[in-house]
């Protein structure tokens, strides 16, 4: 069975497993772009099944996009 996530959920997986902070306070469904803010100060939109599953946890400038294959 998938786990049902909730911000408080996400806000909790955010501080335990990366350097960046969740600004948004909503969580609508797993498609929602999630508001970011790095630990360098820039803010960033992700949603959170990338953020969870990609690893993609800074912004673009700390962890730049991969190369298309």
């Amino acid at each position: 069975m998938n786990k049902r996530w909730t911000i408080d959920k996400i806000k909790e997986f955010v501080e335990n497993n990366s350097e960046s902070k969740l600004l948004t306070t909503e969580y609508h469904g797993f498609s929602q772009k999630l508001l970011f803010k790095c630990a360098c100060g820039s803010n960033f939109e992700k949603t959170f099944t990338k953020f969870k599953n990609n690893h993609q946890r800074k912004c673009e400038v700390c962890q730049p996009p991969k190369a298309s294959r």
